[in-house]
């Protein structure tokens, strides 16, 4: 009786401190109960919204199985499972007729079913960081306009990707594709081709008959554009850093679209031996509105570099006259300053690989975006300056980008806490958009200067 009334004390106190404007807790049930409680209340909610909208949005409940079985969402047409723990696509999505659109980003997905041509209205599908080794032959037989599988493993892309007429959409970048097969540009409709980040050597010609408005092949091993890619008229962005470029050469393609398309159009003159046409989509490259610094215009009305009517005139310019006129010593400089850029890049690779006795990747900036490495440096250099690392775990393999955003700022905390100057650290950007390898690189080499300087001195006051 005694303890019973202690109980009771015990929660009468509990509400009159901290949780007075609270929910009314009962001795009977956990604060942990409670939250399964209303956790199991909200995706009961979810599901019966979906039953009445047929918009189903599951993301980022943490599921490991598919909670809708005893609802009837036969009529769903858009699918939202994102951000969850699921190891394959629940059949009875598969049986969702009217489905039009599907989000299953950020899953542990292996393998895609051949349920799945049961969805003959799904337009969009992203399937994008889970851990599919291949796309099956079946999925192209869906009327799909939007295809997003970044971030997976793949080593290739099946031929029937050409089946794919209505596709304008196609992201496969971060994988480890090798090829990109010839089929591909049967796609008519593509207007967006993202194969950023895997390992191409080359490009198929076949590409340069789709209307592409953007075009991004960065971070591969291609070595050549081909000639033929002069007649892409639509483009708007080409997207090519950090691939070992030869044709066009470097400091080509650091001048920008509009001087990529004029080599490309030498090049192909040269091939046939007989001086060509420009095939220079001007009208794209040139609106009447702003010029990007990509443009090929000057800041000073365009006077000092090529202009708007230059190129209109210039229809029939020979590989002399082109050569004759280009500014070689603003191309030595830039080419310096790249090689200067890989020099910083590789003592980056030295340091970590040095300190840590591990062996990074070729993509450093890979291997660093996710922060676990850089913190695991710091606690190297002092240990305990970040506390807390989040790693990736057999369950969930790929770290969110909310966890990778901790890592890094946890990092960048710790190195100014143990007196990296300011003007020397890097901004979370750098590392998580793999964009500013060399400032990161300024940060490590900085943290490692005042560990050979001060480590005794560091550690006492940890």
């Amino acid at each position: 009786m005694a303890s019973s009334q202690g109980g009771v004390g015990a929660v009468t106190a509990l509400q009159s401190h901290h949780y007075s404007s609270g929910p009314h807790w009962s001795p009977g049930i956990s604060q942990f109960q409670h939250q399964q409680h209303h956790t199991a209340r909200s995706l009961d909610r979810a599901l019966e919204d979906a039953v009445c909208s047929g918009i189903l949005n599951l993301s980022g409940r943490k599921l490991r199985e598919y909670p809708g079985v005893s609802y009837d969402l036969t009529d769903t047409t858009q699918a939202d499972l994102s951000k969850n723990r699921l190891t394959e696509i629940p059949p009875e999505v598969c049986l969702f007729a009217p489905l039009e659109s599907l989000n299953l980003y950020h899953n542990c997905i292996k393998c895609i079913p051949e349920a799945i041509i049961n969805l003959q209205m799904l337009t969009y599908l992203d399937i994008s960081r889970n851990l599919l080794s291949v796309l099956p032959k079946y999925l192209f037989n869906l009327p799909l306009k939007v295809l997003l599988v970044s971030n997976n493993k793949l080593v290739s892309i099946p031929e029937e990707i050409g089946k794919a007429k209505d596709l304008m959409e196609l992201d496969v970048s971060c994988n480890e594709i090798q090829v990109l097969p010839a089929q591909v540009g049967r796609l008519h409709a593509l207007r967006e081709l993202n194969i950023r980040k895997n390992c191409l050597h080359m490009l198929p010609e076949e590409l340069a008959d789709l209307p592409l408005i953007r075009l991004d092949f960065s971070c591969n091993k291609i070595t050549e554009i081909p000639p033929a890619y002069r007649k892409l008229r639509q483009l708007q962005h080409i997207i090519l850093d950090n691939n070992p470029m030869q044709s066009p050469p470097a400091q080509i393609c650091l001048k920008g679209k509009v001087h990529i398309f004029k080599y490309l159009n030498i090049q192909a003159c040269r091939l046939d031996k007989k001086p060509d046409t420009l095939d220079l989509p001007s009208l794209d490259f040139y609106p009447t509105k702003n010029h990007g610094p990509d443009s090929g215009i000057g800041s000073d009305n365009g006077d000092k570099r090529l202009s708007t009517t230059e190129v209109r005139i210039q229809t029939t310019l020979t590989f002399c006259e082109y050569s004759s006129t280009d500014p070689s010593f603003t191309m030595r400089r830039k080419m310096e300053h790249l090689r200067e850029e890989m020099e910083q890049i590789g003592l980056l690779r030295q340091n970590i690989e040095s300190r840590l006795k591990v062996l990074l990747p070729d993509d450093v900036g890979a291997a660093l975006m996710d922060g676990v490495v850089l913190c695991h440096l710091a606690n190297h250099i002092c240990p305990r300056s970040v506390a807390s690392i989040h790693v990736p775990s057999p369950a969930v393999p790929k770290l969110s980008m909310a966890k990778c955003r901790r890592n890094v700022e946890n990092f960048l905390d710790a190195c100014k806490k143990l007196g990296v100057p300011q003007d020397k650290l890097c901004l979370p950007h750098h590392i998580l958009e793999e964009r500013g390898l060399v400032k990161v690189g300024v940060t490590v080499q900085a943290l490692l200067d005042l560990s050979s300087s001060s480590r005794p001195a560091q550690l006492l006051t940890v």
